[in-house]
C-alpha cells in the first residue's frame, strides 16, 4: 500500500477524454459536473485495467480530482505493479493511492514476489539505457520490457514522464 506520484500532464488519454483543466481556485466542495467527470473516469480507468488483462479481484477504482484510489486483490506482486502503473499513466492522474491486497500464494512454501522498483522515463532514455543504469547490462532490456507488458507494446515507444516497472533480477 502506498501513494505513488505521476506526471498529470504525461500518459495514455482514454476514449472519452479526461477532466478539463482549470484555474487553482480556492478550496470548494466539489459540484456535481466535477463529481460526474471523476465517476466517469474511473469508470474508464477501470474499463482500461480490465482491457490490459490484468488480473484483480473486486478491482474498485475511485478518482478524487486527480488522485485515484484503488482496492482490490491482485492475483500477484507484479499485477498490483502493473494495475498501480496502467492508472498512474493515464493523463490526468496525478496520484495513485494503493490499497490493493496481493492474494496468498497457493503453496505455503513460495516465497512472496520481491517489489519492483518504479523508474520515471526521461527525455533521451531507451529500456537499453534504463537497464545499463538499473542491472549495468543494457541487453537486460527485455526484462524491462516484458516486466512492463501489456503497458508496452514495443520496445521503442516509451515517453517522458512514463512510470516504468523495474523488476529486481537474480
Amino acid at each position: 500500500m502506498g501513494l505513488f506520484s505521476f506526471l498529470k500532464n504525461a500518459g495514455t488519454a482514454l476514449l472519452g477524454g479526461g477532466k478539463k483543466a482549470t484555474t487553482p481556485a480556492a478550496p470548494a466542495a466539489p459540484s456535481a459536473l466535477e463529481q460526474l467527470e471523476d465517476a466517469q473516469l474511473a469508470m474508464r480507468l477501470t474499463n482500461h485495467v480490465i482491457a490490459l488483462g490484468l488480473k484483480v479481484e473486486n478491482l474498485n477504482i475511485v478518482v478524487d480530482d486527480d488522485k485515484a484510489t484503488i482496492t482490490g486483490t491482485a492475483a500477484s506482486q507484479s499485477e498490483k505493479e502493473k494495475v498501480i502503473l496502467a492508472v498512474g499513466n493515464v493523463a490526468g492522474i496525478a496520484t495513485v493511492d494503493d490499497w490493493m491486497t496481493v492474494a496468498a500464494p497457493a503453496e505455503a512454501t513460495v516465497a512472496p514476489e520481491p517489489e519492483a522498483i518504479f523508474y520515471t522515463v526521461e527525455k533521451g532514455d531507451t529500456l537499453s539505457k534504463i537497464a545499463k543504469e538499473h542491472y549495468g547490462n543494457a541487453m537486460k532490456y527485455p526484462v524491462i520490457f516484458e516486466a512492463n507488458k501489456p503497458m508496452l507494446k514495443d520496445v521503442d515507444k516509451i515517453y517522458p514522464g512514463q512510470v516504468l516497472r523495474i523488476p529486481p533480477i537474480a
